[in-house]
């Protein structure tokens, strides 16, 4: 599997990223991850709809709680036909306990915990920490990326207007 050093820090630290990051114009490849719910979902189950894919470390950090709030908030300005997912490696439990306490319901959770499926196949699984990087990719209906972001600093928040306008562009 290709590594990756140069890509990311934390605190200006380099990090490994395990994987590939997938092309803008291909096909985004499949993964497999769990819902809060225990159950094994995939991209696929969102088929039809424009889907913005952010992954983040996780949502018991500074930086991941304001991200996904500001989604969910961006959500209710955005078409049903688009659906928003925050995959990361905390477990479907803490997850759910997370999405409760914050009152997220239009932004949907996935644990990469089991397998990292998703963080080898985006290129963003962090050797180190077994954790994902901060990312965001935004795919179309057919199933093409359209946009992708890489945070190259962990603790930093992605740039929310360029993904809301790449959702915006492809609506």
């Amino acid at each position: 599997m290709k590594e990756r050093t140069d890509a990311v820090t934390m605190k200006g630290s380099p990090l490994t990223l395990l994987g590939e990051m997938p092309v803008e114009g291909s096909p985004v490849p499949s993964f497999k991850a769990l819902t809060p719910g225990l159950e094994e979902s995939s991209l696929e189950a969102f088929a039809g709809k424009v889907r913005i894919l952010l992954s983040v470390p996780s949502l018991d950090t500074d930086v991941c709680d304001l991200e996904v709030k500001r989604f969910e908030k961006e959500a209710v300005q955005l078409s049903e036909d688009v659906q928003i997912l925050v995959i990361s490696m905390d477990l479907p439990f803490a997850q759910e306990r997370w999405c409760g306490a914050n009152d997220v319901e239009r932004v949907a959770t996935l644990s990469d915990h089991r397998d990292a499926a998703f963080g080898t196949s985006y290129g963003v699984l962090i050797k180190e920490l077994r954790l994902l990087a901060r990312a965001a990719f935004v795919v179309d209906r057919d199933g093409i990326l359209r946009y992708r972001q890489l945070v190259p600093e962990l603790t930093e928040e992605p740039d929310y207007d360029a993904i809301l306008e790449a959702v915006r562009e492809i609506q």
